[in-house]
């Protein structure tokens, strides 16, 4: 059977996710780069311009965002519902990082459910010259909220767990290492993509006003273990599950993430030149390259490791 051919893909992008926008062209010779003009006016309001406009037209259109902050949404938006409507073929918005997912709880009356908003606002994306928008997201933090997009887009749900069992693959150690999960969320989400692996199973208790993590299920002993999560913020949940592996008698702990957001610089708390209280430190960090600002924020720095999602980009644009 004849493969189908590539699509070529035009491939605009955010100031911020430049460079991740170069290392997915590298990729394949289907995906070329394109530019847009990303001005202010006086009043700080967006001046924008989307470059060879009229060349667009007939043609597989894509947009690599980052929502990294409330102020860079809007001119971003205005991009993503502009480039559908200039008679492109089909319109792809690939955003690795969905920003309000962890915040999708309504414990009271009152609460607000920002991922709802924003799933919402996205949903309401013109229609291209082939049909609706495709959205690609990877590993959004509650499965649920795949319900939350109206049927005016169609999302793609992505996952960055393969750039880590190939990671884990290339140690020295791979025939030790074992895999845990500091909660039954992150156990419930990733533990069929890693079967093949030990696991440990922690879980996180009240105990008056603070959450301790406990070993639930599983061995660590003598096992180089990796906390797997989707995300982290303050990293105050890992560096509690690390010490509780280390005093199971894990050999080692390293941690994966997804999306790295450490807020105001929470990352210092792992390098390995900022030991908290003389405890062991992470032998490795690997997280993706879906927050541009934390990628450029811990180059260089032990135990980091970036894992680029640039080749599954790639690949889910040709989808």
């Amino acid at each position: 059977m004849e493969l189908p051919r590539q699509k070529q893909i035009l491939l605009f992008y955010c100031v911020e996710a430049e460079d991740l926008a170069r290392k997915v062209a590298a990729q394949s010779d289907c995906i070329q780069l394109q530019s847009i003009n990303w001005r202010s006016f006086p009043d700080g309001f967006p001046n924008l311009f989307i470059n060879n406009a009229k060349d667009i037209r007939g043609h597989h259109v894509a947009f690599l965002a980052a929502f990294s902050s409330p102020c860079v949404i809007f001119e971003q938006l205005s991009v993503i519902f502009a480039l559908p409507r200039l008679f492109v073929a089909s319109f792809t918005l690939v955003l690795p990082f969905f920003p309000t997912g962890s915040f999708e709880r309504m414990e009271e009356e009152g609460d607000v459910a920002t991922a709802f908003t924003m799933a919402r606002i996205l949903s309401n994306i013109p229609i291209s010259r082939g049909g609706p928008t495709s959205i690609v997201i990877y590993d959004i933090h509650a499965l649920q909220e795949r319900f939350y997009f109206g049927d005016q887009v169609l999302p793609c749900f992505e996952t960055g767990i393969p750039l880590l069992k190939q990671r884990l693959h290339e140690l020295p150690d791979a025939d030790n290492v074992s895999v845990a999960f500091p909660d039954d969320g992150a156990w419930k989400r990733f533990y069929k993509q890693l079967q093949h692996f030990p696991m440990v199973v922690c879980t996180k208790v009240r105990e008056g006003d603070k959450r301790i993590v406990r070993l639930k299920e599983g061995s660590a002993v003598g096992r180089h273990v990796v906390i797997v999560d989707d995300l982290v913020q303050s990293g105050g949940t890992l560096i509690e599950c690390m010490k509780v592996l280390f005093a199971h008698g894990a050999s080692k702990v390293s941690a994966y993430v997804t999306h790295g957001v450490f807020p105001n610089k929470s990352w210092e708390r792992f390098t390995h030149n900022n030991k908290e209280d003389s405890e062991k430190s992470f032998t490795y960090f690997w997280i993706t390259d879906s927050c541009p600002r934390t990628v450029k924020a811990i180059e260089g720095k032990a135990p980091f490791e970036v894992l680029s999602l640039a080749g599954s980009i790639a690949d889910a644009l040709q989808i």
